[in-house]
């Protein structure tokens, strides 16, 4: 089996692979013509964040059956194509973890006791010791926003330099966040008592200028931001008026909105501005370790086990391959139903498989509702493989059981996603590769393909109500495609489900505007 590296990965890795029999050629810095010209010779691809595997290379790559991509994203692979071509893509999850988490912590030393402007000012010959008073970290409160893997490990760290640390992440569970010693408050109070503000979530439609200038109005005098997640999360704008403003005790960034960012901004003539050109991920241990990731995957492909980091779907037989194919996306997108309508509040996921299905391996299935579920809270990055280590992470239950008899339908996947504030019970089947449906929404009877831009709505069972709807998105400019009614029972009256698929995305106002309507009970946009 012959391994080409393609960009530069720790030695260590290497040297695994050639432990094992593998015979790697080590190529860093080749370009998407170069690299297409070679592949066909090799088995397994190894890259970072370039080159580009396209389908043309892929395409020129007969023997390959393994790509991995040294580092988190997979942007730079055609996941979809390679996956046509029965090629398994891999990735490193996880292997910056302590890397970015220690990297926060030297950020907040170095905002806190002003070391980065003390070291210019004694190597430019300058002995100003009462410049440079600080503050100590003992005693004082960190508000973590983002409980994930890095959001924990920061919180550890804080813990041990005696900090009081708070949190906010709406989708942990209290009993994740006592393991550690964090009370979980909302962001309001978060912004409002911290001393110190660190962001530590993706970056998604939620959480873009999640921090902006109503959230520094709030913050304490002398706050302490960081930003070692993703640029764009605190608005650098609104962060500019506060440190003009003197409401900033001092900030730290190893991101930015723009990457490289415009160096002529008034961000970068702060004295009290720590800046790092993304670096979180730069250290030995987390280059060898992502390195590790990937040959450890190479290895046991080469011996015939599964691989542990797959971001798409492992080898299955044609036949399995066929049958499993539309109940995999039907599964994803019952996730995201879900997920939408709680709001990404969830604890308990219960999945039921009957019919024919119930005797096929379904962890495929599984993974694929966890990933729908967690996409709505955590973004695209979620994979197949990455899911349910996130979801117990967070404290999900997940809960599975197979009936082999079914009624009415080959096969059904049912579930139940419970939460703190409410719960969703889904069906749904398939008649074929391309056909799946959606067939029922808690007590309501539904027939729908969960495919493009939909709002779900509870309303009273009540003449004009739609009309009003349908009043308000033509004033809006939004074309209504199709509408289903869900009716529990045979009466008229009590609450209706109802569903509109449209042809763009309503705005926040105009959903807004839509619950505020007579009869409309709620109103929850999802894409599909």
């Amino acid at each position: 089996m012959r391994v080409l590296i393609a960009s530069n990965i720790d030695s260590h890795a290497i040297e695994r692979m050639e432990k094992e029999g593998l015979e790697v050629d080590v190529m860093p810095g080749l370009d998407e013509e170069e690299l297409e010209r070679i592949i066909e010779n090799y088995d397994a691809l190894v890259v970072r964040s370039s080159p580009k595997v396209t389908a043309r290379i892929i395409d020129k790559a007969k023997k390959l059956k393994i790509i991995g991509r040294a580092g988190v994203g997979v942007d730079n692979i055609d996941v979809s194509y390679a996956t046509q071509k029965g090629i398994v893509v891999v990735n490193a999850p996880g292997g910056n973890t302590v890397s970015t988490a220690e990297l926060t912590i030297g950020m907040i030393l170095a905002a806190a006791r002003k070391i980065p402007q003390a070291d210019k000012s004694v190597k430019e010959g300058r002995w100003e010791r009462k410049k440079f008073v600080g503050k100590e970290l003992r005693g004082k409160t960190i508000g973590i926003i983002g409980l994930g893997r890095i959001g924990y490990e920061v919180a550890k760290r804080a813990r041990a330099f005696e900090m009081n640390v708070i949190a906010y992440d709406p989708y942990i569970s209290e009993a994740r966040a006592r393991e550690v010693g964090v009370k979980v408050v909302d962001l309001d109070e978060l912004v409002r008592n911290a001393d110190i503000i660190t962001v530590h979530v993706p970056k998604t439609k939620e959480t873009e200028n999640l921090i902006g200038e109503e959230e520094f109005e709030k913050m304490k005098e002398g706050v302490i931001v960081i930003n070692c997640a993703r640029g764009g999360i605190i608005n650098e704008k609104a962060l500019i008026n506060a440190l003009k403003s003197g409401k900033i005790y001092a900030a730290a960034l190893d991101v930015y909105e723009t990457e490289p960012p415009d160096f002529d901004s008034e961000l970068f003539t702060f004295d009290n501005v720590v800046t790092t050109p993304h670096i979180g991920a730069s250290t030995k241990e987390a280059q060898e370790i992502v390195g590790m990731i990937i040959a450890e995957d190479i290895v046991n492909m080469l011996h015939g086990y599964p691989v542990k980091n797959a971001v798409n779907l492992p080898s299955l037989s044609p036949e399995d391959f066929e049958f499993l194919m539309p109940y995999l996306k039907l599964a994803e997108k019952m996730g995201k139903i879900a997920a939408a309508r709680l709001s990404g509040n969830f604890e308990r996921v219960k999945i039921t498989y009957r019919g024919k299905l119930a005797e096929k391996d379904t962890s495929y299935l599984s993974r694929a509702v966890l990933k729908g579920l967690l996409e709505y809270i955590l973004g695209p990055n979620i994979n197949l493989v990455s899911a349910p280590p996130i979801a117990k992470e967070r404290g999900i239950e997940v809960e599975e059981s197979k009936i082999e008899r079914t009624d009415s339908y080959e096969s059904i996947i049912e579930m139940e996603v419970l939460g703190r504030n409410g719960s969703i019970y889904i069906a749904g089947t398939s008649f074929g590769r391309d056909d799946y449906r959606v067939i029922r929404i808690d007590k309501y009877k539904v027939d729908f393909v969960p495919e493009g831009h939909y709002i779900i709505s509870l309303h009273e069972d009540k003449p004009g109500v739609i009309g009003r709807v349908g009043t308000l998105f033509g004033r809006n400019g939004i074309n209504i495609a199709g509408m289903i009614v869900g009716r529990h029972g045979n009466k008229p009256g009590g609450i209706q489900l109802m569903l509109l698929l449209v042809d763009d995305p309503p705005s926040d106002e105009v959903l807004e505007e839509m619950e505020k309507l007579d009869g409309i009970l709620d109103a929850t946009y999802i894409c599909l």
